[in-house]
C-alpha cells in the first residue's frame, strides 16, 4: 500500500497566497513611508507629517496585521479540514512571509508613533533655537 500526498483544495492554495501578498504590501509601504521623511521640513520650517506619511504608515500596519490574521485563519482551516499548512509550497511561502513580517510590523508601529510625537526640532526652525533667541 502506498501513501499519497494529501489532496489540497485549490481554493485553500489560493487563500494561502494572501499572507505573502499582504506581507509584501506592508514591506513596500514601509519603503514608501521612508521615502516621505523629507516632507516634514521645508526651508527650515516644520510643516508636520504629510498626509501620505499617515496613509502609508497606517496602511502598512493594516497590511502586516492582515497578513498575520490571514495566516492564523489558514492554520486554523488546515487543522480543521485538511493537511498541515506547510504541506504545499503555498503554505510554506505563507509561513516564511509571516515570520519575516514581524520586522516591518515593529518598524511600522514605530513610524506611527513618530507621526504623533512632538516636533523633533524643538522649535520653529531647523536649529531648534527659536525659544532661546526670542
Amino acid at each position: 500500500m502506498t501513501t499519497s500526498a494529501p489532496v489540497v483544495p485549490a481554493a485553500w492554495r489560493r487563500r494561502a497566497l494572501l499572507a505573502p501578498l499582504l506581507s509584501t504590501a506592508s514591506a513596500c509601504l514601509l519603503v514608501a513611508r521612508s521615502a516621505f521623511d523629507s516632507d516634514t521640513f521645508r526651508n527650515c520650517h516644520y510643516l508636520g507629517p504629510s498626509m501620505r506619511m499617515y496613509v502609508t504608515s497606517w496602511a502598512g500596519v493594516a497590511c502586516a496585521l492582515g497578513s498575520l490574521l490571514a495566516y492564523a485563519a489558514l492554520r486554523r482551516a488546515a487543522r480543521r479540514y485538511g493537511p498541515p499548512a506547510w504541506s504545499t509550497w503555498q503554505g510554506r511561502c505563507a509561513t516564511v512571509s509571516v515570520l519575516i513580517t514581524s520586522v516591518p510590523l515593529v518598524v511600522l508601529l514605530m513610524t506611527v508613533y513618530a507621526l504623533y510625537a512632538p516636533d523633533p526640532s524643538g522649535g520653529y526652525d531647523c536649529s531648534g533655537l527659536y525659544p532661546l533667541t526670542t
